[in-house]
């Protein structure tokens, strides 16, 4: 949970008018959300100015993350705060590592971010992966994206 930034002029473009009020960036926020068949029956989604607020309850960490990363990969937006709490109980095992974000650069690609966070160019698709369904194509991510970098098992 926490603020995470992102780069208010990188993103999908949902918004078609700055002039819309903050109710209406928040519904198109939540479909935006929904579109990629994310369960948003139990998120909460409030826009001030360029902040998002998510709030509420989701099953796992990996659909949080995705989540988060969704609503702040929105041209406009450059704060979430994120105040969604997982549902699902704790494994008896080791929980898993939280995962960390990467915010993609100019000359970026999955492979050369995976040979940076992993050391080995050839798993990126792990991040690729891991970022479904926004990404529908490992070759098509943008400078100011924020990705899912997820710890490898």
């Amino acid at each position: 949970m926490g603020l995470i930034s992102f780069i208010k002029n990188a993103g999908e473009k949902i918004f078609k008018s700055e002039e819309k009020r903050e109710q209406e960036k928040a519904d198109l926020i939540l479909s935006h959300i929904k579109k990629f068949g994310f369960d948003t029956s139990n998120i909460r989604v409030a826009v001030d100015d360029s902040k998002v607020t998510l709030s509420g309850k989701i099953d796992t960490m990996e659909n949080k993350n995705k989540i988060v990363v969704t609503a702040g990969n929105v041209e406009g937006i450059d704060t979430v705060d994120d105040r969604i709490y997982v549902t699902k109980p704790a494994p008896v095992t080791p929980p898993e590592p939280e995962k960390q974000f990467y915010t993609v650069k100019k000359g970026d690609y999955l492979s050369k971010i995976a040979k940076q966070v992993y050391g080995n160019a050839n798993k990126y698709n792990i991040i690729f992966e891991a970022n479904k369904p926004m990404l529908k194509d490992p070759d098509l991510i943008y400078p100011g994206q924020v990705l899912v970098i997820p710890p490898l098992t």
